[in-house]
């Protein structure tokens, strides 16, 4: 397996996304399927997708300088993913291309009920290794925020943890257990209630109450925020816990909303604002984005996100 990528001279960005890049599939169900059920879909589309992907388009839709760093296969997806980047004005300089595997994908069903079930295939992603981070190394340096998730080999996020010069802000997705030396290096967790029961060996949290509780015995990180979707996240920073409401909107397609949370997170961060209100920007992002179909397709623009605060 060959790979080509030549990584420029970094340019000074405010946000480095570390992470993957995939070409979603999404179809339309009444409901989702139980094991060995077959539904028939109601309409499908494809998007360009990938958490990480998603989290830089997100930012940059808010007007934040953006750079991305991964990877995509010598193919037409690759090809549509990269342009769907660019589009959004997200920097790709840093985004390589592997030779001989094919871009990241995944099969996004949504039921009537807004709830989703996501199926990845990470492909180039799955190759994304810390010596490939560490070459765009400068660019992290230079960020005031580098967004992270868990969609690309741990290898990756660990040399995106060591080279950040800014903020870290990590979103465990998918959920799966963490070192102490990344949860330490870690400013911002970013999980849903999922993952914080994963992280902890416990069951996901009901409710913001009982999230609270276990983000608190999250230790490492210097602050937790625990997505809760229609019940808003609840932040942990210093020994306080506080609850931030979401807007109340009509949601059909969750795929991206918390995509769009971080996204909106690191915008807020990068601005200057204290953790707690850029919390409350971050949801009104996510709640924008559960009300169109899609991942990128669905990402809100500012003004799209204060015409909803001013509902």
């Amino acid at each position: 397996m060959a790979h080509r990528s030549l990584y420029p001279r970094p340019v000074l960005v405010e946000i480095a996304v570390v992470g993957s890049l995939n070409l979603d599939t999404t179809v339309r169900v009444a409901h989702l399927p139980s094991p060995g059920e077959t539904v028939l879909g109601t309409g499908h589309f494809s998007d360009a997708g990938g958490k990480g992907a998603n989290q830089a388009v997100a930012a940059a839709r808010l007007g934040r300088r953006v750079a991305m760093v991964g990877l995509v296969g010598d193919d037409d997806a690759g090809v549509t993913l990269l342009r769907s980047l660019a589009d959004a004005g997200v920097d790709t300089s840093a985004v390589g291309v592997v030779e001989d595997i094919g871009s990241g994908i995944a099969v996004i069903t949504v039921a009537d009920s807004a709830e989703n079930s996501i199926v990845v295939d990470p492909g180039a992603n799955r190759v994304l290794d810390g010596d490939r981070v560490r070459a765009a190394g400068g660019l992290l340096g230079s960020a005031a925020v580098t967004l992270v998730q868990l969609e690309v080999p741990i290898d990756a996020v660990v040399a995106a943890a060591a080279c950040a010069g800014g903020l870290l802000v990590l979103n465990p997705a998918p959920a799966t257990t963490l070192a102490d030396d990344l949860l330490r290096r870690t400013d911002v967790l970013v999980p849903n209630a999922t993952e914080l029961g994963t992280l902890l060996g416990d069951a996901a949290p009901v409710g913001a109450e009982e999230a609270g509780r276990m983000a608190t015995a999250v230790h490492g990180p210097a602050a937790v925020v625990v997505t809760l979707g229609a019940d808003g996240a609840v932040v942990v920073e210093g020994g306080r816990v506080i609850h931030v409401a979401a807007p109340v909107v009509r949601a059909v397609d969750p795929t991206a909303a918390g995509d769009a949370f971080c996204g909106g997170l690191a915008d807020a961060l990068v601005r200057g604002l204290g953790l707690v209100d850029s919390v409350r920007w971050a949801v009104r992002c996510g709640a924008v984005a559960a009300t169109r179909w899609g991942a990128q397709a669905s990402l809100p623009t500012r003004r799209d996100v204060e015409a909803l605060e001013a509902v």
